[in-house]
């Protein structure tokens, strides 16, 4: 049996490391640890793609929380079936110890409470995508009527901009038309993104 863990942060500027602490803690070698600075709405994700051709039969898949795994109800429950019975693999939620795939329920009534934790978690981890949204789209309203003001450089963000923004995190277009529909360099996109992000609770 090999374990391995897998670490998801949905953006390059939050930090992966309680994850890691967490694994190290729990003994899992470093060179066997998968992580991706990506959203969780799909597992179209580079290193967890990785992660799935190196589980085999028998394997250990360690993670921190299920919303770690993923936040769309229906991929977490299908994918938790991929590692679980076509491959064969066990899989441990650190911070729900009732989801550990290594107890194996000998009664129905045990495999009837672990099925319906895992399904009440992955409702939960989708539902709270969903309220982040709403919340991010009430953000950019109420910025857009009343404009945002910042410290250094101090600016003025123009509804275009704003509309641009939110535009480029909800995935509806990509930073090369972001940036050239704004005339600005990508660092400096970059910077702005965060910066409007702290105030509209991105």
């Amino acid at each position: 049996m090999t374990a391995y863990a897998y670490a998801r942060v949905s953006t390059r500027d939050q930090n992966l490391q309680r994850q890691f602490a967490a694994f190290k803690e729990f003994g899992i070698e470093k060179n066997r640890i998968f992580s991706d600075k990506k959203s969780g709405k799909n597992f179209e994700r580079k290193e967890y793609k990785k992660l799935i051709k190196k589980l085999r039969a028998g394997d250990l898949l360690v993670i921190k929380s299920i919303d770690r795994l993923g936040r769309n109800y229906d991929c977490i429950i299908e994918e938790w079936t991929n590692i679980t019975n076509a491959i064969g693999a066990d899989i441990l939620v650190l911070d729900m110890p009732l989801l550990d795939t290594r107890i194996k329920s000998e009664t129905l009534v045990g495999k009837f409470i672990s099925d319906i934790v895992l399904q009440v978690l992955s409702f939960v981890a989708q539902n709270e995508r969903e309220n982040i949204k709403a919340r991010q789209a009430e953000g950019i309203k109420a910025a857009i009527s009343k404009g945002i003001k910042f410290g250094r450089p101090r600016r003025q963000y123009s509804d275009e901009f704003l509309s641009v923004v939110d535009d480029y995190i909800n995935k509806r277009v990509s930073l090369k038309t972001a940036i050239r529909t704004l005339g600005i360099r990508q660092e400096n996109f970059y910077y702005h993104v965060r910066q409007i992000k702290k105030i509209i609770l991105y």
